[in-house]
Parts: structure tokens; sequence; C-alpha cells
């Protein structure tokens, strides 16, 4: 048990890291809740269970959400305890398409989309369960809506929208380009929209619009996960232990030259010149960015 928590711990501890970090999480919130469900069935104490699920689960009906905002985003961490699929599906999905946009993007840009997408999923689900007549008619008899889809269609599109021609080997059906992948799933929500997942069908519609937006207004040159990454800065540095040495001028111009030999000696990117790689990328593909792009892109995603 010792060496299970190390390594969780050590998850934590590294940097860029966010892909697995949010995995983790998103099973760390499972296996408590399963717990807890179990424990208070054998207690007769399920009341304890059910009012620990509503705090992470989104409530259709806006009165109800306004006593209970914070679901807004815990309803992404959580998923349904009636069987394993749910979170092995989101999860599995999570990490193909996640891994993607560590990859080309850097570590970060995957906790801005999963945030976006969930706050986009979250949102759209109670304005159609509030707004829109015949789901407003179902919404009493709705509990409410757990689950990563909304934050992983974010990602799922954003991947394929960054890098349409990128090709996954399915079993059974061989190459298959990602945006032919994601426009399925995407016509299956749609379609499913009507049915008995209706509300978590719209959240997943509203999360793949963020990760379409996402990923065009980062190649207009403008990042809409910026506040989401000041937000996390601000709390990581609560925790972060403050350097007991002050380090001094000299020290930190070693440090910035240092880090451009480590770059190829390049001076800090223009973001013009980010922008247009971007759009090479939107136009041709990833596989058609130079060595020399392709660093340069990585090195613009660490800052």
């Amino acid at each position: 048990m010792a060496g299970i928590i190390d390594d969780i711990k050590n998850a934590f501890r590294q940097n860029d890291n966010a892909l697995n970090q949010l995995i983790l999480i998103n099973v760390i919130v499972f296996v408590f809740l399963a717990i807890l469900k179990v424990l208070s069935f054998f207690t007769g104490l399920e009341e304890v269970f059910g009012f620990v699920y509503k705090q992470f689960s989104i409530p259709p009906i806006g009165i109800d959400f306004i006593k209970r905002p914070w679901t807004i985003i815990s309803y992404s961490f959580a998923h349904s305890l009636s069987g394993i699929f749910h979170i092995l599906f989101n999860m599995l999905v999570l990490y193909w398409f996640g891994r993607l946009i560590s990859e080309y993007l850097g570590s970060p840009k995957v906790v801005n989309l999963y945030i976006l997408g969930a706050l986009a999923g979250g949102l759209l689900y109670l304005l159609f369960y509030n707004a829109v007549p015949v789901f407003a008619e179902r919404a009493s008899q709705v509990s409410g809506m757990v689950g990563a889809s909304a934050a992983v269609y974010a990602i799922m599109v954003a991947a394929a929208v960054l890098l349409p021609d990128y090709t996954f080997h399915l079993i059974f059906i061989g190459p298959v380009k990602i945006k032919w992948i994601v426009a399925f799933y995407i016509f299956l929500s749609f379609l499913g929209s009507t049915g008995a997942n209706a509300g978590g069908n719209i959240a997943h519609l509203g999360g793949a619009l963020i990760g379409w937006i996402y990923i065009r207004q980062l190649q207009a040159g403008n990042d809409w996960g910026k506040p989401i990454q000041s937000i996390l800065d601000f709390f990581r540095g609560m925790f972060d232990d403050k350097p007991k040495i002050k380090v001094t001028y000299k020290q930190k111009e070693t440090k910035r030259k240092a880090g451009k030999v480590k770059s190829g000696g390049t001076e800090d990117l223009d973001q013009d010149e980010i922008d247009a790689i971007l759009d090479k990328i939107a136009d041709r593909g990833y596989e058609s960015l130079t060595k020399e792009e392709k660093q340069k892109l990585f090195n613009a995603s660490q800052k």
C-alpha cells in the first residue's frame, strides 16, 4: 500500500505530467466513491454516500445548481459506479488523445482543454435543461450528471483539429485518421441527444465545441487557457517551498544563457513564428514540420 501511495506522490511531483495526473485524479475519486458506497451499504448509512456523491453530480435544475456551484467542475472527475466501463472508456480515450496534445502543445494545454471542456459541457447541459422546453419538462426526473466525457471530447476534438491526418491503428479495422474517429463520436453524441442519456450527450457536444474553438483561437494567437494556468499556478505557489537563498542577477543571466544553449541557441520565439507553425500544422499536419520547427513548437509549449 505504501508503494502505491509513493507512486501517486511521485506522479504529482513530476513536471509536465498533467495527463497522468488527470487520469490519477479520476481513478482516485472513482475508488474513493466505490469504497464509500460499499461501506455505506454494509453499515446502513447509505444517506452518507448519497450526500457525498451529490457533491460530484451536477444537477439539471438551475436552483439546485446554485446551491452546489462547484459541481460545474467536480462532475468531470467522477463516474457512474454501476460498472467499470464508463471510467475505463473515458480514461483510455483521454490517454490516447491527451498524449497528442501533450506532445505537440505541451502538458499545460491538456489541463486547459480538460477544464474548459468540463465547463462548456456543464454549462450547455444546464442551458438545455433550463431553457429548452422539451428538456425542462424532464429535468425533475434527472438526478444529475457525472463523467469526464465532456472534458475528453474537448481534448479529442482539439487533437483532431490540430492533427487531422494523424493515424490510429484500430483493432480489426486498421489505420484510421483521427478526424474520422472524432467525427464518428460527435455524430453518435448528436444522435444520442434525444435518448436516455440526452443530457450527457449534450455535454459531449459542448466539450467538442470548446475543443474546436480552443485550437482555432490558439492558431490565431489567443490562448483561452491562460486564466486557468494563472489560477493553478497561484495554488501551486501556495504549496511550493520558498527558496532560502536569494538568486542574484548574474545567476539568472547564466541560467538564461544555459537555456538558450539547450534549445539550440535560439532566441525567445516570436508569436508570429509560432502562429505560422500552428497554421502549417492545420494545413498540412504535424508530419509536415521540419525538425527545427518541431523543436521550436516544443520549446514554446514549455513556457
